[in-house]
């Protein structure tokens, strides 16, 4: 495999916000995203992979968060965030904590699938086919903790894969695609960087570095990427940014000033990521 791949990891509707931020600074900056040849998004990654994908310029993503247009209702209650840190934390080894927190998923009372797939679908902007350049949308089988992916290939409808790749445990109900349950695709690494495994050249984009419980950070993967040959930058916030989007990543009104954190700080690194992204010279 050759090429470039672009790896937008999840974050929630703050973390979203800074993510559409890093993409319009560094598109600003003259980095051409269009440049590559694989887009893996993840939860938040999924629906603005999916939109960019099918299209959206990465200065329109952003305006619509400074504007605070695509909004979310995720309300998260104390007791939610309780269950979801029992489940995770509640084992040291990484596939039998993701398991619990799909068994704790799958048992929760939660609305109807039918408001996830519409609120996905309204966030999709009206694209509901998979687009023409190639997109993979991560989930995790609630059942089994596995992770996979869902591409133009795979028969599954692109809202219900993104939606899968949404589901947050205990807040969201799984959703049921290809006969299976999935829930949120960070439940094990929150941008599962090592999806791109193959690509020489990667441009990661992390709003949440770690997922909660024994898994493996963005920084880690990146370093396992690296030792294996492929030139890797891996965004993640800075502290100006850290402090814009706050605690709660659901919070709408952090929105904008998420946006513009990222957008600040992906003009500042606009460089670094050049040399990346140019660096293939079999590219025109």
């Amino acid at each position: 495999m050759r090429g470039t791949a672009l790896v937008l990891g999840g974050g929630g509707p703050v973390g979203g916000a800074w993510m559409t931020g890093v993409l319009a600074g560094l598109a600003e900056a003259g980095v051409d995203l269009d440049r590559a040849d694989v887009i893996i998004g993840t939860s938040a990654g999924a629906i603005f992979g999916a939109r960019l994908a099918a299209g959206e310029t990465p200065g329109e993503s952003y305006e619509r968060q400074v504007t605070r247009a695509d909004k979310v209702e995720l309300r998260v209650t104390t007791a939610q965030t309780i269950r979801f840190l029992w489940a995770a934390l509640g084992s040291r080894d990484p596939q039998r904590s993701v398991r619990r927190l799909g068994r704790a998923a799958l048992a929760a009372r939660t609305g109807p699938e039918s408001e996830l797939l519409d609120a996905v679908r309204t966030l999709l902007r009206g694209a509901q086919d998979w687009p023409n350049r190639s997109l993979r949308i991560a989930a995790v089988d609630a059942a089994t903790g596995s992770l996979e992916t869902f591409d133009a290939d795979s028969k599954v409808p692109l809202v219900e894969a993104v939606a899968a790749s949404c589901a947050v445990p205990l807040v969201s109900p799984p959703v049921t695609a290809a006969g299976r349950r999935w829930i949120d695709g960070g439940s094990r690494t929150t941008a599962n960087l090592h999806l791109a495994a193959g690509h020489p050249h990667i441009l990661a984009v992390a709003p949440i570095p770690k997922a909660v419980g024994p898994h493996l950070s963005a920084h880690q993967q990146a370093a396992q990427l690296t030792a294996q040959g492929a030139e890797v930058t891996l965004l993640t916030p800075d502290h100006e940014a850290r402090r814009a989007m706050g605690r709660d990543l659901t919070a709408d009104a952090r929105r904008p000033a998420a946006a513009r954190a990222g957008y600040a700080q992906a003009t500042a690194l606009a460089p670094v990521v050049h040399a990346v992204w140019l660096s293939d010279p079999e590219r025109p």
